[in-house]
């Protein structure tokens, strides 16, 4: 009984992700969604993946979080489009969200939003939002063992994101051992070594992002 709740779940979220997946489309949209643990970095990257992407196309971003809207402060400091969801103690953001908050941001391609889940290696990988890519975060000082730890969303991603390079050698992570963790589970999906406080590495991930998101658009 409990297997069957757990897919009738899935099976309406899926649907409402490709609800999205229309909307999108329609707006000339493609949709990131950026997974990580709490204090990995997620806003920083947005702020300066938008800060690259905003002189050649439209971005915008769909916050979430279980409470507050510091964040979403941030972004709209930055002077960039940005929607807050709040789930109030829920541990992932879902598809169902995802429409109106697309509605209330008003963003209009060729261009990319973001969609900043919650701080979580677990439930976030288990719902579709209607995005084109996963882009999962991890850094220097939650260590090198994440991949073995969380394997489900290293499994979904389509690209991973190694933040705070800069704070290597003042604690232990060994970025090939992390590297080489990740391909056992996903050969596919590319790494990228970044520091946001540096603002080192952002470049190539931001290329690769256009590369991946604008064939369509």
């Amino acid at each position: 009984m409990k297997i069957e709740i757990k897919r009738s779940i899935f099976a309406t979220n899926d649907q409402e992700a490709e609800a999205v997946r229309k909307k999108l489309a329609g707006l000339e949209l493609a949709a990131v969604n950026l997974l990580a643990s709490p204090g990995a970095g997620k806003t920083s990257l947005l702020l300066r993946l938008l800060a690259l992407l905003a002189p050649k196309m439209a971005v915008g971003v769909i916050e979430g979080d279980v409470a507050s809207s510091i964040d979403a402060e941030k972004i709209k400091a930055a002077g960039y489009p940005v929607v807050q969801l709040n789930t109030d103690g829920g541990c992932h953001l879902s598809a169902a969200m995802i429409g109106p908050a697309l509605d209330q941001l008003g963003l209009k391609g060729p261009g990319i939003v973001f969609i900043e889940n919650i701080g979580n290696l677990i439930c976030p990988a288990e719902f579709d939002l209607g995005e084109s890519l996963r882009l999962v975060e991890a850094s220097v000082p939650e260590g090198d063992d994440k991949p073995v730890k969380y394997p489900g969303i290293f499994q979904t991603a389509d690209a991973i994101v190694v933040n705070k390079i800069d704070l290597l050698g003042q604690v232990e992570f060994d970025p090939e051992l992390f590297n080489s963790r990740v391909k056992v589970l996903n050969d596919r999906a590319p790494v990228f070594s970044v520091s946001c406080r540096a603002n080192t590495g952002l470049e190539p991930l931001a290329d690769w992002l256009i590369k991946q998101l604008t064939r369509g658009l």
